[in-house]
């Protein structure tokens, strides 16, 4: 129990102390691990943890969208990807799909690998003459 109260404080200062462009990168990797759970779920024929799991995904996509900027262009780009992402995961939810789950898998990889780029680029989103990124509000 100590070790779980431990990993739980950790978890917690991290989150507290990460940059917006941080927290970002943490809700892509999230969004990544529930995506997989999901598909193992699928696998598995475990319906309730297939759906929660999805949801979970769908959550952050929402996240994402509610934090885009659009006093840059781009951000309307991303808004198109979220709103593509979330009809293909209600779509994966209702049939159950492993290979839509896949699918969406394979975007958010390249997504957060993207980001993780654009946070190289901006020396983690605090470089103020590269330009800003136009998403979760950074």
């Amino acid at each position: 129990m100590p070790l779980q109260n431990g990993y739980a404080a950790y978890q917690n200062n991290r989150i507290q102390t990460a940059s917006p462009a941080e927290l970002t990168l943490m809700l892509y990797e999230g969004a990544i691990k529930f995506c997989n759970i999901a598909i193992m779920a699928v696998e598995n024929k475990e319906i309730e943890k297939a759906h929660i799991n999805i949801r979970k995904v769908e959550d952050i996509i929402s996240e994402f969208q509610a934090t885009l900027n659009y006093k840059y262009p781009v951000a309307k780009d991303f808004n198109n990807v979220y709103v593509y992402l979330k009809d293909r995961l209600q779509e994966a939810n209702f049939k159950k799909d492993k290979e839509i789950l896949e699918e969406v898998l394979e975007h958010l990889r390249t997504l957060r690998d993207t980001w993780k780029e654009v946070m190289r680029i901006t020396k983690n989103g605090t470089d103020t003459k590269a330009k800003g990124p136009a998403v979760a509000g950074v």
